[in-house]
């Protein structure tokens, strides 16, 4: 019987253990995309409890609390201490065996902490004083987390109406670690609610210092932020979509949709999707203009629990998987793009796990010779960044595609305890790669190529597709 999380933690064979600990292991982390706070990065924010690091904003957390019948009021209440709501986290996680928190769980009080122990209600007091008492230390700060895991590029997510103003002020101060802005215009499409559109609009317009009145006045609004990243080291953008839009629309259709939600009007489901398919097009163009990557995180279902979602919001842990047949608009919108010359570095990334081959088979038919692996499959996002997610979404990727050029991992989070996740894919990686090799499905007299194919995955490729 092995110990738990032991040096070899998910390595099951001796081959893995070497491509992890002598290749994967010593690559720095390039976090190409996550949710951190620009301002706890510029701030260097000294965080105040292992709660606040650790549970505030976790909504993985919070769900397997819910389930466990722990009460709201220890996962998002106002009128509970840090150490209630810890202790309330204490008491579930033994019941979280083989869920990927039990696994996240340990390895983060392990590599951040230097903490051993299993968490549970005997140990939570003694494992919580020990947290806060290195929490004040200088070198657990937000900064000093990203240099305790070798983080050399993090991207965070922005609005187009965002100012930066961290971004800049953490360039400036000197800090050696980068902080690049990603473009999230998910805002600029959204037109269901015509009240919450206009207030949008204008907020784009005072930031841009654009009179919009039309839609062609919109759109140079959005330019005008779109070259604003770029100048402050933008290199992606990335888009949270239900399902791929890709209706066939003018632009005299496009002008007078806008035009209606404007003017307070709801629209219909067909105007909803021409609009969006039409700033689908429009921002992928302004992307190629740019060579920017863009992303397109889809399949979610989000805010499903109305009355919670009226109590404390979004992002909450009322989200789920949803079922959408996209392929053929997800081809539709890609070949607009390429069939104008305009297709740009594309990753995509699905949540349910049933289109994985699908999005292995799609990459293929837009790749181009022009830039190695210029189509990605993103790596396992959200209910599917945990082992078993990770590895369906290699082995479609392997099987249907190049993984060789894969660009790897990324936390998607909030916390800046959640750089774990990149060592839990690598670990993944050679224990998948290092099974073959043993198996006889890779010769071992390719070590050398395969040596390197790991430091790609985990280092090399994203630092050359980017261009960081």
């Amino acid at each position: 019987m092995k110990n738990f999380m032991d040096e070899n933690f998910l390595l099951q064979t001796e081959t893995a253990q070497k491509l992890y600990h002598e290749h994967a292991a010593k690559m720095p982390i390039i976090d190409y995309h996550c949710h951190l706070s620009p301002q706890m990065v510029a701030d260097d924010y000294q965080f105040k409890s292992l709660t606040e690091i650790w549970l505030g904003g976790d909504h993985y957390k919070w769900r397997a609390m819910r389930t466990n019948g722990i009460d709201e009021r220890y996962c998002t209440g106002k009128d509970t201490t840090d150490w209630e709501k810890f202790e309330k986290w204490a008491e579930t996680v033994p019941y979280t065996f083989r869920n990927p928190l039990y696994h996240w769980t340990h390895l983060e009080l392990k590599t951040a902490f230097g903490i051993n122990k299993i968490l549970n209600s005997q140990t939570a007091r003694e494992i919580y004083d020990e947290c806060n008492e290195k929490l004040t230390q200088a070198e657990y700060s937000a900064r000093g987390m990203m240099r305790r895991y070798h983080v050399e590029v993090v991207c965070t997510t922005d609005d187009p109406i965002d100012s930066l103003e961290y971004h800049i002020k953490t360039r400036e101060s000197g800090f050696e670690i980068k902080m690049l802005p990603t473009w999230r215009p998910d805002k600029a499409m959204a037109v269901e609610v015509p009240a919450d559109f206009r207030l949008y609009v204008e907020k784009l317009s005072a930031v841009s210092n654009i009179s919009i009145s039309n839609f062609d006045d919109m759109i140079v609004a959005l330019r005008k932020r779109h070259d604003f990243f770029a100048e402050q080291g933008c290199r992606l953008s990335d888009h949270g979509i239900e399902e791929f839009y890709a209706e066939d629309y003018t632009d005299t259709e496009i002008k007078a949709i806008f035009n209606k939600v404007y003017g307070g009007a709801e629209l219909s489901k067909e105007e909803i999707r021409k609009f969006k398919s039409a700033m689908l097009i429009i921002f992928g163009e302004m992307d190629w203009e740019k060579g920017w990557t863009q992303q397109y995180h889809y399949g979610a279902i989000r805010n499903n629990n109305t009355k919670m979602f009226k109590l404390i919001g979004p992002d909450t842990g009322f989200d789920s998987i949803g079922e959408f047949t996209t392929a053929k608009s997800m081809s539709k919108f890609l070949d607009r793009l390429n069939s104008n010359g305009k297709l740009t570095k594309t990753i995509l990334y699905n949540l349910n796990p049933c289109a994985n081959e699908m999005i292995a088979t799609m990459l293929g038919n837009f790749q181009d010779g022009s830039i190695p692996g210029k189509i990605q499959f993103g790596s396992g996002w959200w209910f599917l960044d945990q082992k078993d997610g990770m590895e369906k979404q290699m082995n479609a990727l392997s099987v249907l595609g190049l993984l060789s050029r894969f660009v790897g991992m990324l936390t998607d989070s909030r916390s800046f305890l959640s750089y774990p996740r990149h060592e839990y894919f690598r670990r993944t990686l050679c224990n998948l790669v290092g099974r073959d090799i043993e198996n006889g499905e890779i010769p071992a007299s390719e070590m050398e190529r395969v040596n390197q194919m790991i430091e790609d995955i985990s280092y090399n490729n994203a630092k050359n597709f980017f261009k960081f």
